[in-house]
């Protein structure tokens, strides 16, 4: 079937086995925008793309992550109205593209739901706080994940978002405030962390994002673990008993096939303190430069 060409935007230094997916779904008139931050990055220098792919390297942020400043470059370089964004670090099936696009025609603007699969001990033990934040909540508030969103540019004022977008930290926070989605039940794994480290900074920076886009759901949540930690000296067996069954059930109707529901207590106990700690953080690590995220729009570039 027909559909109108698409503009996909994917920000990577590196070729992955995702942006070979993600190529191999293009249409004639389709593009794919692989967006570097520089000519020296590895996918820079690869050489034999399809004419359907072009890499251009973004530059250095000013005043935004490296992420916001390559998705506005992609933005401004992209030659068609239907625009996709997308990641590299999670498989994307053969009918993707076109199933994100017919979801288009259907509801409109759409995005798809990520569940992010720890690959150390500190995520593997908040991957049930994480399917709550980043799966469960993502699709019931109609909340864009940048790692699968479709929408035109007619669906939003374009100079407007892309003003925001280059003077903040996140794309696809930065996309909520602009554009109303509908969330479809169809979840993508991406691997998270790999260091402790690692993990702690993605932690502080999802806290931060939720800080300056949802302040009040940053009380809410305080308030929320506060409760539910109470609960769990008070009632220790029921309270124990029914989070467990509770993120067990959330994983299953997601099609979550994971074990780690069975660390939703010791996970919710963590995130007290840790949540604590992210917002008292000053700087944080993401993609390989530190970050001084002080409001909405005053970031800056440590190093």
């Amino acid at each position: 079937m027909e559909r109108p060409p698409v503009s996909v935007l994917l920000p990577t230094t590196t070729w992955t086995p995702a942006c070979r997916q993600v190529a191999e779904q293009l249409r004639d008139d389709d593009e794919l925008l692989v967006l570097p931050d520089h000519e020296s990055d590895p996918v820079a220098k690869q050489t034999g793309h399809p004419p359907s792919v072009s890499v251009i390297p973004a530059g250095d942020p000013d005043g935004c992550s490296g992420k916001a400043n390559a998705i506005d470059v992609g933005m401004e370089r992209a030659r068609h109205d239907r625009l996709v964004w997308t990641d590299d670090d999670f498989e994307h099936p053969p009918d993707w593209l076109d199933q994100l696009s017919a979801d288009y025609d259907r509801h409109g603007p759409v995005s798809e739901v990520p569940f992010f699969r720890g690959r150390d001990a500190l995520s593997v033990l908040l991957e049930p706080t994480n399917v709550f934040g980043g799966t469960l909540t993502t699709w019931a508030a109609d909340i864009p994940w940048g790692g699968s969103v479709i929408f035109e540019r007619g669906d939003l004022e374009v100079d407007a978002f892309r003003a925001d977008l280059t003077r903040t930290i996140s794309d696809d926070g930065t996309l909520d405030e602009h554009l109303d989605v509908t969330s479809i039940r169809r979840v993508h794994e991406v691997s998270a962390g790999g260091t402790i480290d690692e993990s702690l900074e993605r932690f502080v920076r999802f806290i931060k994002i939720v800080r300056f886009h949802g302040p009040g759901i940053t009380v809410f949540n305080a308030l929320a673990l506060l409760a539910l930690t109470a609960l769990l000296v008070l009632y220790p067996v029921l309270t124990t008993v029914a989070v467990t069954l509770s993120y067990g059930i959330i994983y299953a109707a997601f099609g979550i096939r994971r074990w780690t529901f069975l660390l939703a207590v010791p996970a919710t106990i963590l995130n007290l303190p840790l949540f604590a700690y992210a917002l008292a953080r000053r700087t944080f690590v993401w993609g390989g430069r530190r970050y001084r995220w002080r409001s909405m729009f005053d970031v800056e570039v440590v190093e």
